[in-house]
Formats: structure tokens, sequence, C-alpha cells
């Protein structure tokens, strides 16, 4: 075929592509109970461990611009889980801060990541794998 390398099964941004949904998909059900998105989830994760971190630091961990973080974290904090203010430091930075309610959170979503496990079901192994493999490409890609 004079045009091999536009066929679909010839792209590997494909089944990344769908793999993305697919694990995205098997998180809804957890992420309901919870009351959060996606990307809201993985927001809170950075905040759980971080407490406190700027916009910018929030969207260099992931690798999401401010046009998708600031509805996400509008969205956040009218639920009660953030705040946002300015450095006292530096007017010009925008800092996010996990509040008392986003933190109590933590134990409700504490089990998702083994409900997961669960749901992709791959060995530890190979769960390495990817992951490394999946990093290795972000590297390069960035």
């Amino acid at each position: 075929m004079e045009y091999e390398q536009l066929k679909l099964e010839n792209q590997i941004c494909f089944p990344l592509y769908a793999c993305s949904r697919e694990v995205i998909k098997k998180y809804t059900p957890f992420l309901s109970d919870i009351d959060l998105t996606y990307t809201q989830y993985l927001a809170m994760m950075v905040l759980w461990e971080k407490k406190e971190l700027s916009v910018k630091e929030l969207g260099e961990k992931l690798h999401l611009d401010s046009g998708t973080l600031s509805p996400m974290l509008k969205s956040l904090e009218k639920k009660g889980l953030i705040c946002r203010s300015r450095s006292s430091a530096d007017e010009r930075v925008l800092m996010v801060k996990i509040s008392e309610d986003g933190e109590n959170l933590k134990e409700k979503a504490k089990d998702i990541p083994l409900k997961m496990a669960g749901c992709v079901n791959l060995d530890p192994e190979d769960a390495k794998t990817l992951y490394t493999l999946l990093y290795k490409l972000i590297g390069k890609i960035k």
C-alpha cells in the first residue's frame, strides 16, 4: 500500500488514545462516588501529596495548560475541596491549597487505585514495564 504510514494499525498514538479512554471509563464509577472527574482526581492526588503549590506547578505536574486547569480548579473550589489565593511573596502567582474537606476526601478515595488494579488486571511486572515506557515516551515528546 502506498500510504502504509496512514493505516490506523500503524499508529502508536491510536492504542495510547484508546487505552486512555478505556482506563478513564473504568475510573468513572469510582470517581462518581466521590463526585470527581478524572482530571479533578489527578489534581486532588497531587494536592493530597503536596498540600499547596502554584497553579503553574500543578499544571506542569499534570501536563495541563491553564485553559484546562482554570475551569477545573474553579469547580474544585466551588465544591469546597481547594482554596485559591495570590502568593504573599509574589502577587502574580496564584496558589492552590487543599482545604480540610479536600483532605478528608482522601479517606473516601484511598481504595480507588486498588479497585482500578482489579479492573486493569496486569501482572505487576507488565504494569511496571508499561509505566516506565509511558514515562519514557512522555519525556521524549516533551
